[in-house]
C-alpha cells in the first residue's frame, strides 16, 4: 500500500516550534493549498492542510519560514481522535507527518508585505534564466481545447 502525499502551499500563521515531554523538537502548521479550479462566484478557493514536522526539520521550519511563506511538503497521511474535554465529543484529525519541507522562496523574500523594490537580487544566470523562460512564454503559441476534446 501507498500513502504519500507531495503539496504546494503558504503558510497560514507563523509556526510554533514545540518539544514533547521526552525533549523531541515538532511544529505543527498549516498550509492553504490552491485548487485548480474555481469556486461559483470566479475566485480560486484553497484548502488548509495541517502538518506536523519533527526533530531537525521542525527546527529549521520554525526558523526559516514564516506566513505567507511558500513550501513543499512531502510526506504521509495520518488520522487520529481524540475526545473532547469540554464536550465529550470524539473529534477526528487528519494531518500530514513531513518526511521533507522545501523552502520555495529566496531566503528574506517578506511575502506578508510584498513591494516591487522588494524583489531579491539575481546574478547574472539567473537573470538570463529569467530572460530565457520569458521569452519561451511569449513566443509559445497558445491552443484552445474545448472540454469535449478531452478523453476524460
Amino acid at each position: 500500500m501507498i500513502n504519500r502525499c507531495v503539496l504546494v502551499g503558504r503558510l497560514t500563521k507563523d509556526p510554533e516550534l514545540r518539544y514533547t515531554s521526552s525533549n523531541i523538537a515538532y511544529t505543527r502548521f498549516t498550509i492553504a493549498v490552491n485548487r485548480t479550479f474555481t469556486g461559483p462566484n470566479g475566485e480560486r478557493e484553497a484548502d488548509f492542510i495541517q502538518c506536523i514536522a519533527w526533530r531537525k526539520q521542525a527546527e529549521n521550519v520554525a526558523r526559516f519560514v514564516h506566513k505567507g511563506s511558500l513550501v513543499g511538503v512531502e510526506g504521509r497521511i495520518q488520522t487520529g481522535s481524540y475526545d473532547d474535554k469540554e464536550t465529550g465529543i470524539r473529534k477526528y484529525t487528519t494531518d500530514i507527518v513531513c518526511d521533507s519541507v522545501q523552502f520555495l522562496e529566496p531566503k528574506g523574500t517578506d511575502t506578508s508585505e510584498y513591494e516591487p523594490q522588494d524583489q531579491p537580487q539575481y546574478d547574472n544566470n539567473d537573470r538570463y534564466r529569467q530572460d530565457q523562460q520569458q521569452e519561451r512564454r511569449q513566443n509559445t503559441p497558445r491552443i484552445d481545447v474545448s472540454e469535449d476534446d478531452l478523453p476524460f
